[in-house]
């Protein structure tokens, strides 16, 4: 999935809902991209099954989402049977460097090819992700890097329309300058979709939500009613660190 959501005029922070009123929001984001070694792959597969629960519930961990992605990590149909994705959601930005710090992730940058991990908090968000917010708790970026998450539930019924539109904005994602990384990820095939982007910087990525062949998915997308549930966030990262798809990031 490669729409993004054309900005908002303003940026607006989300409600603080509690967890009694039934939805859950988060302060800090953990992204993890790994690739299993194949030696691993068995390791790998047992931790995707038991999703959520192999992450054994850190403390300050509010959110979480276990993830598949594309073959070699892109954006079509067909899977990948080693890169793997984490979502996390912290109150607090010491929980989430203990988590990064944790046993557990570091065992899956040891069992891993190429590894990626990022620390984020959002300058804007709208929508939500299983009833999920993200707290608003950055400033937009003036210069440097920015990462994006755009995540949707496809209603079936709009699900072949959909992925015919996949193929003219994924090629032109590639071709966008500034675009310094991109991946396909998923909760389930065909339905449950996101994509995570790296920018060189806010207006590389406003220069492709507002043009051409992404344009004009989303527009229908929207206008189709193709979504039961939809977020678009736009990440200040605290740090981007490791491998993924060849490029090298660190900070």
């Amino acid at each position: 999935m490669t729409a993004e959501a054309p900005p908002p005029a303003k940026t607006e922070q989300p409600a603080d809902l509690k967890p009694s009123a039934g939805k859950l929001s988060g302060r800090v984001a953990v992204v993890l991209l790994f690739e299993v070694l194949p030696r691993h792959r068995l390791w790998g597969y047992s931790c995707f099954v038991r999703g959520p629960k192999a992450l054994a519930n850190p403390p300050g961990m509010v959110f979480a989402k276990v993830l598949g992605s594309g073959h070699q990590g892109g954006f079509g149909l067909q899977p990948s049977g080693s890169r793997q994705a984490r979502f996390c959601l912290f109150d607090q930005e010491h929980e989430a460097d203990n988590f990064l710090a944790s046993p557990l992730v570091q065992g899956y940058a040891r069992r891993s090819g190429e590894f990626f991990s990022a620390k984020l908090r959002a300058y804007s968000c709208r929508g939500s992700w299983s009833g999920a917010n993200i707290e608003v708790t950055a400033e937009a970026p003036s210069a440097g890097p920015i990462m994006s998450l755009t995540r949707a539930s496809i209603r079936p019924s709009r699900a072949r329309q959909f992925w015919r539109m996949q193929p003219a904005s994924e090629l032109a994602l590639a071709q966008s300058q500034g675009c310094l990384m991109a991946t396909g990820v998923g909760e389930a095939p065909f339905l449950r979709q996101a994509t995570l982007t790296v920018w060189s910087d806010v207006t590389a990525m406003d220069n492709y939500a507002r043009s051409g062949a992404h344009l004009a998915a989303i527009q229908a997308a929207y206008g189709g009613g193709f979504f039961s549930e939809s977020m678009f966030a736009r990440f200040s990262p605290l740090a981007l660190r490791g491998v993924w798809r060849g490029r090298t990031f660190g900070s």
